[in-house]
């Protein structure tokens, strides 16, 4: 099994928050873009959250991401999965991405939003954690965690407008 490669952070010099994913799904490495399968709430919760038009393009969703001061990025660079779900990302195969880099370019960062709990795992796991930040984790926005409303989602999805 060949290794996924993720993608360059959406981040810019107003970014005050960070919302780290895993790992693209399959149907966001076939489209280049963050959250691309049609039935991940991501993008629905950023448009309820930052008043995104739904005719909005996807270099439209990501310049009013960073507008706002939010940045998005997934805790791993490269991994070994079969299809899409977190659980099958083989252990041994994760490279995680160079946070001591980012974190040097965009120091303005101060909370950090984890889209589920494996993107935190991993983090936790990895990555060498900053004293200054606020971490919280967020109900995974994937299709595959079903067990909370879109609703729900949105109102602890909220928390991150306290941070921009």
């Amino acid at each position: 099994m060949r290794p996924l490669y993720g993608f360059s952070p959406i981040a810019s010099a107003h970014s005050h928050v960070l919302i780290l994913g895993s790992m693209p799904s399959v149907a966001s490495l076939q489209a280049q873009q963050y959250y691309a399968h049609p039935r991940n709430a991501f993008w629905p919760i950023q448009q309820a959250l930052w008043g995104i038009a739904d005719q909005a393009s996807y270099a439209e969703r990501v310049q009013i991401l960073q507008a706002k001061g939010v940045a998005v990025w997934d805790v791993l660079a490269s991994c070994k999965r079969e299809g899409s779900l977190d659980s099958a990302i083989e252990g041994d195969s994760v490279v995680v991405n160079n946070f001591e880099s980012f974190f040097a370019e965009y120091q303005q960062i101060k909370a950090i939003f984890f889209n589920g709990a494996t993107a935190e795992n991993y983090f936790k796991k990895y990555v060498l954690l900053k004293p200054s930040f606020v971490f919280y984790r967020l109900p995974s926005t994937s299709p595959a965690h079903a067990s909370l409303s879109f609703e729900q989602k949105l109102a602890k999805w909220q928390q991150i407008k306290h941070y921009v």
